[in-house]
């Protein structure tokens, strides 16, 4: 298995990093931060800038990460390849997974938004490398999704051996709730990318994902 991959199954904090949210500035801050304090794995998401505008700011990531973790374009197979991405974080509208695989090729990262059991279900089936599977709580990156039924994310967790990250509206808060139906993987944007202090943010987050990994041995 390539090692991206490798880095991905043992990954259990994924930072999303939205322009829409902070500057590009302030993004290679938190980027900075967050790896540094115990972030495992990282996406840029742009749903309005520019396709030169997004390159500019994922290689100024990626400069900042300097291959110490996955980093992943949302959406745009065209500008993960251009970029030198990881991979790829596909939404239900976006490329269909197999033409994503063909284009990055058998090492690349892909995964896949996931709201329903068949969505996630298929996504596995077509060959994704990881689900992104909400919105488990009400976020503004999604202010007219309802947050779901945590029985599904459940089933889920139990059913999917693919990684299941869960996301929308996750804290440090929220966390042990969501650890106690088996989930164990979190996406996070706005707790961090909005705290004032990121290695507290970050840190705080982390320890609450560490209960799990204590209780579990």
């Amino acid at each position: 298995m390539p090692l991206r991959r490798k880095s991905l199954r043992k990954a259990e904090l994924y930072l999303i990093l939205d322009r829409q949210v902070n500057n590009d500035g302030r993004l290679f801050e938190i980027t900075r931060e967050s790896i540094r304090h115990g972030v495992d794995i990282i996406q840029l998401r742009d749903k309005l800038g520019t396709a030169r505008d997004t390159l500019r700011c994922f290689k100024g990531i990626l400069r900042e990460v300097n291959g110490r973790v996955p980093v992943i374009m949302n959406d745009r197979v065209d500008l993960a390849i251009a970029a030198g991405a990881d991979g790829v974080h596909l939404g239900q509208d976006d490329a269909p997974i197999k033409a994503a695989r063909r284009m990055l090729g058998s090492r690349a990262v892909i995964g896949v938004s996931c709201q329903s059991y068949e969505h996630a279900r298929q996504a596995q089936a077509q060959g994704a490398d990881y689900i992104g599977f909400g919105s488990v709580f009400k976020t503004l990156t999604k202010p007219g999704r309802n947050p779901m039924n945590l029985d599904l994310l459940k089933r889920i967790t139990r059913e999917i051996f693919i990684p299941v990250f869960a996301i929308g509206g996750i804290t440090a808060r929220n966390i042990p709730l969501l650890r106690a139906i088996g989930c164990h993987r979190f996406a996070v944007c706005r707790a961090i990318c909005q705290a004032h202090n990121i290695k507290e943010a970050v840190s705080n987050i982390r320890k609450e994902i560490r209960v799990e990994n204590i209780s579990a041995n």
